[in-house]
């Protein structure tokens, strides 16, 4: 019998291991990726409070379209870019969260940097 890979497993490993060595300040949040199969998530995350302070996704009320392709990670990266720079946050810690920095991921962060966000 052949085992195949757990991908989320080892997804989840690679995220635990660089969540060690970064962490979100008030000052300098971190900028936290999550994707499903259908959307895409982004939050804001000020780790030394342990709240979060923005959040986007292809959820909200505000965004229209399919949420599981590259145009929409796009768009959720330039609506948290927004919203940061609504409340007053220009320079962030990207957390990939564990993901390879490629397709979906790589959109957003492209959006969120065209939204004036430095990382």
């Amino acid at each position: 019998m052949v085992n195949k890979a757990d991908t989320n497993k080892a997804r989840l490993h690679r995220h635990k291991r660089v969540r060690g060595k970064i962490s979100g300040t008030a000052a300098r949040p971190r900028l936290n990726v999550f994707r499903s199969t259908n959307h895409i998530y982004a939050q804001l995350i000020d780790d030394v409070k342990g709240v979060t302070l923005a959040a986007a996704s292809t959820l909200d009320k505000e965004f229209d379209g399919n949420g599981g392709n590259k145009e929409a990670a796009k768009k959720v990266g330039e609506l948290i870019a927004k919203r940061a720079a609504e409340k007053g946050i220009s320079e962030v810690v990207f957390d990939r969260g564990g993901y390879i920095f490629h397709g979906r991921v790589k959109e957003l962060a492209e959006g969120a940097r065209e939204g004036g966000l430095k990382f």
